[in-house]
């Protein structure tokens, strides 16, 4: 039997305004080789202690939610991707372990009955449509039933703040009002409605406007994330417009094209912020599955 590969991207959640519900996915990646059955799960890796290389994995755990009867076997996994640092990490094994479900179950799911599922295991919406579809994408729950669409960006790449130290996601969310008045939260979703027909429309100088209007988590956030307004404040002095806190943070994505992005990396190394600055590319396929017969 030939080996499976199943590739998935890391992703930039909350974009813009779009917070639980517009990401982006980008060219690091969750990288996961499906081997011999076995008697027991064995998860190889070298990503540290305290990932699990059992069936406590959480990539076997989705796997096993999403079909209870699949047939221990030993997984090999890479992965570029920072964790506990807004990048999907987590969400990355969830998806991992439902395609690892649907080639070892033999299940034929949709792309859409993947996505409930990521949903289920406990994925957040705006991180697992843009694993899974690439590019951007869009998504909500109704009635249960989550639905997305793949937004179309251009050819950008993303400069990635990424600080030394992990933001819980729970202090984060704890930063968060637990009200907005009406009339904020109703600019706050005309901002998200114009920021996704501009990128249908593939109009990014307006889309990328839109991307720094957020008023539903941002200011909250940066008090815990001063870079923010640092790299903001640095890429307008370079005329580039685009930047948003990632998921819970504490990573900060700036979109644009690379060399307008190599200028503004070049200018921030000189404000010695507490963490690494990358240049990634956007992925534009989202999560894929490779057999090797």
């Amino acid at each position: 039997m030939g080996k499976t590969i199943i590739r998935v991207p890391a992703t930039a959640a909350n974009l813009g305004p779009g917070i639980d519900s517009i990401g982006a996915a980008l060219h690091l990646y969750l990288t996961v080789i499906i081997e011999e059955r076995t008697e027991a799960w064995r998860v190889n890796h070298a990503l540290g202690t305290e990932i699990p290389r059992d069936e406590h994995n959480l990539m076997v755990q989705a796997a096993l939610q999403v079909n209870p009867q699949l047939k221990p076997h030993q997984l090999t996994v890479m992965s570029d991707i920072p964790v506990s640092r807004g990048l999907g990490s987590s969400t990355s094994a969830i998806i991992a372990g439902i395609k690892i479900a649907n080639e070892l179950g033999e299940m034929d799911l949709s792309l859409n009955d993947q996505l409930n599922w990521a949903v289920k295991v406990g994925g957040a919406l705006d991180n697992v449509a843009p694993a899974l579809m690439g590019q951007a994408a869009v998504a909500t729950v109704v009635d249960g039933q989550a639905t997305a669409l793949k937004l179309p960006l251009p050819a950008l790449s993303a400069l990635v703040f990424i600080p030394g130290q992990k933001l819980l996601a729970r202090k984060s969310r704890e930063a968060l009002p637990k009200n907005v008045a009406f009339e904020t939260a109703v600019h706050a979703s005309s901002v998200a409605n114009v920021l996704v027909a501009a990128l249908l429309e593939k109009n990014w100088d307006l889309a990328a406007q839109m991307i720094e209007r957020d008023e539903f988590h941002e200011q909250a956030r940066s008090q815990l994330v001063p870079e923010l307004n640092q790299i903001r404040d640095a890429a307008h002095e370079l005329g580039i417009v685009g930047t948003y806190l990632s998921g819970a943070g504490p990573t900060v994505v700036t979109l644009a094209d690379s060399g307008k992005l190599t200028l503004l990396r070049h200018k921030l190394a000189e404000k010695n912020l507490p963490g690494s600055l990358r240049i990634i590319p956007l992925d534009p396929d989202g999560a894929t599955v490779l057999t090797d017969a």
